[in-house]
This record gives structure tokens, sequence and C-alpha cells, in this order.
């Protein structure tokens, strides 16, 4: 019995997830596997329930549990609130780091079917079939963050801190995915300005020497989010730090024709946390409009690195690329000539072609 903890979150979470739980409970009678839910508040629900973003019931249930699967957090209702006690701020920060989750692993494929749905063109984009790997406990976000008052204001700080054993774990996970894709690397930095880029540019370089069989290049952040957009299918394995990796993947992301396309997966303890790309979406939260399969190929990523059963993940991946080639659409990647249909139809019909598949 594999024990998932599932923390819906706020907004679109509380109706996205229960499509990723569905898809689960088609592959469990599929194939005989067994899995229990627990669920847990976290964000602005919990806030609203207990006061807190992170509850110690939560947190416990997460270390208890062998995955997670979470839906979103946040939301203008708490937007208020000081730092301390916004879902983003104190909730996933320290989830992430409480459970030594390092690396965010990020795909960005692009479903031959959704090709019209880009806002690039169907020559562009064809093809893109990237992984994005970001630093995920270090840099910015976590660094000490300080505000002053001068005599003419105010001063803010922020410490972007990097040591060489967090860029060197991180690039041997970026060195070994690449081994089973494609073979190529490419590292983005800001070396020519920064001190932490410089140390990240020497560390990716000397551990490179234990992968000769993958290709190693650098690029400055600025010109990879050009090259994104220009040509991004010259991609394979990007590995980049915390806040870069924030920017890029949300980039990356109208490659696929939707923020709404892409799964995550954050790794690095001994429990992994599965969870879309997207935010809560409160413009629509509550309306049955959102699109759930990025939570669903999140939990086929789960089922591949959390429990091993690559299979079945793949099976998922080809049910959804079915669905999509049958022509159902929700709203945000809707095309002319396409079947609009709402959140729950379309996890209903992922699972029917899981069942055929």
């Amino acid at each position: 019995m594999h024990k998932i903890a599932v923390l819906p979150g706020d907004g679109i979470g509380a109706e996205i997830v229960p499509q990723a739980v569905k898809v689960l409970d088609t592959i469990s009678r599929k194939y005989g596997y067994k899995f229990s839910y627990t669920e847990g508040l976290i964000g602005g629900a919990a806030i609203d329930a207990v006061g807190k973003p992170l509850p110690e019931e939560t947190l416990k249930l997460c270390q208890e549990s062998e995955a997670i699967l979470l839906g979103a957090v946040g939301g203008p209702k708490w937007d208020h609130l000081p730092v301390a006690m916004r879902p983003e701020a104190a909730a996933l920060l320290p989830l992430r780091k409480a459970l030594g989750l390092y690396a965010n692993i990020r795909p960005a494929y692009l479903y031959p079917a959704l090709a019209e749905a880009s806002t690039l063109k169907r020559e562009v984009v064809l093809g893109t079939d990237l992984v994005t790997i970001r630093e995920l406990t270090g840099g910015l976000y976590f660094g000490e963050k300080k505000r002053e008052k001068t005599a003419t204001g105010e001063v803010a700080m922020d410490t972007l801190v990097y040591t060489t054993e967090e860029i060197e774990r991180i690039t041997r996970l970026a060195f070994e995915v690449a081994r089973a894709r494609r073979k190529k690397v490419t590292s983005v930095d800001k070396a020519n300005v920064l001190e932490s880029s410089r140390l990240w540019r020497e560390t990716i370089t000397r551990v490179h020497e234990e992968f000769p069989d993958v290709e190693l290049e650098h690029m400055y952040v600025d010109n990879a989010a050009m090259q994104l957009v220009r040509r991004p299918t010259q991609f394979d394995v990007i590995v980049t730090e915390n806040m870069f990796g924030d920017i890029l993947t949300d980039q990356a992301s109208m490659l696929t024709g939707s923020i709404g396309m892409l799964p995550s997966a954050s790794i690095g303890g001994k429990v992994a946390l599965y969870e879309p790309s997207h935010g809560s979406a409160p413009d629509i939260a509550g309306q049955n409009k959102a699109n759930p399969l990025a939570t669903i190929l999140s939990a086929a990523m789960m089922l591949k690195y959390s429990f091993g059963y690559s299979e079945a993940a793949r099976e998922i991946e080809q049910a959804v690329e079915k669905v999509l080639d049958l022509g159902y659409r929700t709203p945000d990647i809707m095309e002319e000539g396409k079947t609009l249909v709402d959140t729950v139809t379309m996890g209903d019909l992922v699972c029917r072609h899981l069942e055929d598949v």
C-alpha cells in the first residue's frame, strides 16, 4: 500500500487534484497497485481553518507518506498578510526545505495536437521536448532578507547564497537526466555579473568531467530567455538556480500551449512532492473550468519517480495524448473546431482512454 498525502490547497486545487486521484485509482484497478490517500491542509485554506499556512499536522503527514500530491496555494484573499504568513512563502518554501526537496524537475513537452495552441508559430514550437532542472532550496528565496530605514526612505536587501555542495548535487542530477534523454545540458547563469553564478559555472564545468558522454553548454539567463522563444527545440536539459528556474519554467510553459499542461516533481529527500506548475487561478475557481492535465501528468511523474511504475506513467501520458488528438480541450487550450469540456469531463476522458491503452 502506497501512502499518498493529498494537499488540494487553494483556488482550483480542490477541483484538479480529484481528477489526478481518479486517474491513479484507474491505474490501481488496471495494475493491482494499492494507494491510500490522506488529505491535509496547506496554504490559504490552512490559514482560514487553523491560522497557519503549514500546520504541524500537515508537515507530519507529508513526512510519513511516500509521496505528496499538491494542488496550488495562495490567492488575493491572503495577499494582505505579512510575508511570514503568506501561503507561497510560509507554506511551500518551508515544506520544500523541511523535506530536503532540492531539485525541481519540470518537463515542457509539446503534444503535437496542441501546436496551434501555443502563442508562437507552429514551425517554431513543433518538436519542443525539454526538461528544466531547477535548484529549489538555495539562492535569493532562502537567503537573508532585510529592510532598514534610511534618511530618505528604506533600503531592502535579499542575499543570494550558493555553496559548492548545493551546485554539485543539482548538477549531477541534470547530467544523469540528460544521459537518459538526448545527452545535452544547458547550464543557465549570469556569470558575467554575479559571483554566485561564477561559482556555479566553475562547479558545473568541473563536475562535467564525470560525464564525458554528455554535452555541456553555458548560457546567460537573458540569452536563454530569448532562445526559448527563438528556437526551443535546441534545448534538452536546462539546469539553473532557483530564481532563474522559477522564471524560465513559466516562460517555457507557453511553448506547450498553456501552463495548465506542465507537471512538475520536487525531489531530493525521502518523500517527493508532485504538483502542477500553475497557480491557484482564483478567477476561475469553483467554475469547473480548470485544466487538470498538468496535475494528472504530475501523478504520472509520481508513479515513475516515487514508485518505479514507469510503464503505468507512460500509459497516462499516452492517454492524455489520445484525448488531445481527439480534439477535447479545456478553455485554456481551446481552439476553433475542437470540443470544449470542463475539468471533470477531461479527467473522465483520460480515465476512459487509459482503460483502453
